[in-house]
């Protein structure tokens, strides 16, 4: 794949800090491909089908030193990450882990129907199927219920998709959405974002389907009143049936509520609004996506979402200061735990929540910034559980778990549980391009020796096909993890540099939430064999000369 191996690459972690005592006193550094914080840059003089997409290979930072190790114990070493995003601490019991497609359907439409003041769902898409229709079914009496109650209703419903995905066939998400629209038009807000990326004789050339390449919504964070849903999953049957994913909800959380409101307000603020007669249009004064100036669209909705999340971060800090100079001045009198049966503060948390956002078109890459940092400095003898649907991970991450020192189980879906299996054209080779990307990986993990560091597992379970993603760090010595990483990107190429991401870091001190993880990580896990040299001669691994010869092409594509 022309790919360089670690002892070639540029890269090198520099401390910034007036000493390395401090975690968050490092920052990646690399040569003059770029850093991780930067855009990379198209040279006038390539040629001009490049620019059907940014096909440069992202910039690889390796460790040539590694850092001093993070010096708080436990799950406290990793608030640094509050110093890039707000940081919600919580009551672990306010957390619960979901296994099953089946689960996650049934909370969905028991949420909705309970919300009073708000539901706000942002995915990919919404299917046009029996299941789908049955959710807006939710939505609608819920909504009329609230309009009975109140000459003024309070609830609000907001949903932001995709517009090219949600656009796609004579049925689509915009039909499925219309009618509430047309009967609450004062309580209903539909927004579909639109790649700025897709434009000009790219949008008029390039067909359906495939025009969802260059650039989509994939936020999936389902929201009701102040109970948050993150998941892989998308609003559709199969993610409520047989397709595995993964999926968190966090009870009575009014402030992460309030940031993923705002996160999913800012950007339907810069998406095209859907209308009752299934147009769409603007916001009055804002930049159109692909007719508009581009830079000029990306700027705004850069600081848009910046607003949000510096503003929380802020939000937070403040919380988080006065909670501690409250606790320090009480200390003596009232123990915090117990304050909270007489009315006081709430107990002390012992689970903290950190949105992580990636949109590489708006400039903003904290979720890729936090990943690396995580996979750089994940110490020997952790060991880090990472799963993905898709297997293309970008150059950075490969380089990293290749380079580091932490043992890795990697999960990825088998050809027959990728969700492209069976597909008809084109797209029916994509698990095969998937399985070549695989093997090159593996080929380059028995080059350098390190299979018993780092092992490939597939998932395999008959009927299903497999979405999860996320991550699971387990420190040195202990038996649980501390942190898990979930939502919707798959760490490769297109969730870093192509669409608009968001996970969350949940790190907790707390057992029976460690329990619960490591309970989700190995339900997963269970489903799956481990990868050899002798899988790649089975038949259904056979990648034809074709597909090999397009994959390095197309691989940002997908």
């Amino acid at each position: 794949m022309g790919r360089e191996r670690p002892s070639c690459l540029r890269g090198s972690l520099q401390c910034i800090g007036p000493g390395c005592s401090s975690p968050f006193a490092w920052r990646l550094s690399v040569g003059s491909r770029g850093s991780a914080t930067q855009h990379s840059s198209i040279s006038p003089h390539r040629s001009s089908w490049l620019l059907l997409a940014p096909l440069l290979t992202p910039p690889v930072p390796v460790v040539t030193a590694m850092p001093c190790s993070l010096c708080p114990e436990g799950a406290h070493r990793f608030q640094w990450i509050r110093n890039l995003v707000p940081e919600f601490g919580i009551s672990s019991s306010h957390v619960k882990v979901l296994s099953s497609p089946a689960e996650f359907y049934e909370l969905l439409k028991v949420q909705i129907k309970t919300a009073k003041q708000r539901v706000v769902m942002a995915s990919l898409y919404l299917g046009t199927g029996l299941l789908e229709q049955e959710l807006v079914n939710c939505l609608e009496e819920t909504l009329e219920k609230s309009l009975q109650a109140n000459e003024s209703p309070n609830l609000r419903v907001s949903i932001l998709l995709d517009y090219t995905r949600g656009s796609r066939g004579r049925r689509n998400s915009r039909t499925m959405l219309i009618p509430l629209l047309q009967r609450f038009p004062t309580q209903v807000r539909v927004s579909l974002f639109h790649t700025p990326h897709l434009r000009g004789l790219l949008k008029l050339l390039i067909p359906e389907r495939f025009n969802e390449t260059i650039g989509l919504q994939h936020i999936k964070v389902y929201l009701f009143d102040d109970n948050v849903i993150l998941s892989g999953a998308n609003l559709s049957d199969l993610y409520f049936t047989n397709r595995q994913d993964r999926y968190v909800l966090l009870q009575d959380s009014p402030e992460i509520a309030d940031f993923f409101t705002e996160l999913v307000d800012a950007i339907g603020d810069v998406s095209l609004q859907l209308q009752q007669d299934d147009t769409v249009q603007m916001m009055e004064g804002m930049v159109h996506p692909y007719q508009g100036d581009k830079v000029r669209y990306c700027e705004i909705a850069n600081r848009r979402v910046m607003e949000v999340i510096d503003s929380a971060r802020t939000r937070q800090e403040l919380l988080h200061a006065k909670t501690f100079h409250s606790s320090q001045q009480g200390s003596s009198t009232l123990p915090q735990r117990d304050s909270e049966a007489s009315g006081g503060l709430k107990p002390e948390p012992d689970t903290w929540i950190y949105p992580l956002i990636q949109m590489k078109p708006f400039g903003i890459q904290i979720d890729e910034m936090v990943t690396e940092t995580l996979l750089t400095e994940a110490e020997r003898d952790a060991r880090i559980y990472l799963t993905t649907g898709y297997f293309n991970l970008t150059q950075a991450y490969m380089d990293l778990i290749l380079g580091t020192r932490a043992e890795y189980r990697i999960l990825l879906a088998s050809p027959e549980v990728n969700g492209f299996f069976g597909a008809k054209g084109v797209a029916g080779a994509i698990p095969s391009a998937y399985v070549y990307i695989e093997q090159q990986f593996y080929n380059e993990v028995c080059c350098l020796h390190q299979q018993q560091r780092i092992q490939l597992q597939e998932y395999s379970r008959a009927g299903w096909t497999f979405h999860a993603k996320g991550l699971w760090l387990y420190l040195a010595g202990s038996s649980l993890p501390c942190l898990t990483l979930i939502g919707s990107p798959n760490f490769g190429y297109r969730s870093v540099h192509r669409d608009l991401e968001a996970q969350v870091a949940i790190v907790t001190e707390n057992k029976a939430l460690q329990q619960q993880l490591q309970q989700e990580q190995e339900q997963l896990y269970l489903c799956s064999g481990v990868v050899s040299s002798s899988t790649f001669e089975q038949p259904s691994r056979h990648v034809k000369l074709w597909v090999k010869l397009v994959t390095p092409l197309i691989k940002n594509f997908f």
